[in-house]
């Protein structure tokens, strides 16, 4: 018997113009470069992506961002949000 895949908790976006990332910045407003397993993300929902930043935030913390903005596609849709406390 073999059991089935364990779904993501995070949905994977379905048409990519309108999945939702977002942009880590240092203090100065600099995009940061973190880890492969932090870097690139997207998700399928706002909801999903602030999820996401409330979960790992410390750990964002750790590799140097300072502060995140939603994106939408393009578009920015908040930020930018201080991970700091």
């Amino acid at each position: 018997m073999s059991l089935p895949d364990v779904p993501s908790p995070f949905r994977q976006p379905s048409p990519p113009d309108r999945s939702w990332c977002w942009r880590l910045e240092d203090g100065a407003g600099n995009e940061v470069t973190v880890s492969a397993e932090y870097a690139d993300q997207r998700f399928a929902s706002q909801g999903d992506a602030e999820s996401w930043v409330g979960e790992f935030w410390r750990e964002l913390s750790e590799e140097g961002v300072r502060a995140v903005v939603l994106l939408e596609g393009d578009r920015e849709v908040y930020g930018p949000m201080s991970l700091e406390a």
